[in-house]
């Protein structure tokens, strides 16, 4: 196993050569559907569940704000939601901006258009509505096999890496990353303690 190998794979699976670009809607879910990690960041939570969220100190009065203008009216654009929420002014731009980057990366919302006429703006939608069956599946799944199919996937893109690197990347914890890499090498779908020339240490590699 040398480096440009795997470089070259792992710029094949990113898309970054021209003809493999993501430039349609079906693409881009398809790109989506091989790479979402619903389970791991939600378990088996509903998107009503952000009032629990918010009770236990895990969500910022600014996101449940947003959230309770999005139950009471969904999908929004970007003004009309910063309208119900008083959130208009430019001295409040920082702090909406904050929350809506909270919810994202919560997966509790996701932007699904961008819109150009009459003016520049986006489109937001609680992701439990917009994608009801890919959330569905991921609330069915435990948190061992969920892990498992997001390092598998993750693998299948980025083709190497190392336990560590997972760990900073996903926020996992360090034994649960080791016991589902050892689970993949059981099922043959990753090699692990790889060495490859070029670089040091060992690495964990798709099969």
């Amino acid at each position: 196993m040398d480096a440009p190998t795997l470089e070259a794979r792992r710029a094949q699976c990113f898309r970054h050569r021209p003809g493999l670009r993501v430039r349609s809607d079906r693409a881009a879910a398809a790109f989506v559907d091989a790479v979402a990690f619903y389970a791991l960041v939600r378990g088996r939570q509903r998107a009503r569940d952000y009032l629990a969220e918010y009770r236990a100190g895990r969500m910022s009065a600014t996101a449940k704000r947003l959230m309770d203008s999005f139950f009471r009216e969904s999908p929004q654009y970007t003004r009309g939601l910063r309208a119900d929420t008083f959130m208009l002014e430019a001295s409040k731009t920082r702090e909406f901006e904050h929350a809506m980057a909270e919810l994202q990366q919560g997966l509790w919302i996701a932007k699904t258009e961008e819109r150009y006429e009459p003016s520049f703006s986006y489109r937001w939608d609680l992701l439990e509505r917009w994608l009801p069956e890919p959330v569905a599946e991921g609330r069915s799944l435990g948190r061992p096999a969920a892990l498992d199919r997001l390092l598998a996937r993750y693998l299948g893109g980025a083709v190497y890496s190392t336990p560590a690197r997972m760990v900073r990347l996903f926020g996992l914890r360090a034994t649960e990353t080791h016991e589902a890499v050892a689970r993949l090498a059981k099922e043959g779908k990753v090699r692990v303690a790889v060495a490859v020339a070029g670089w040091p240490g060992h690495w964990v590699v798709r099969a």
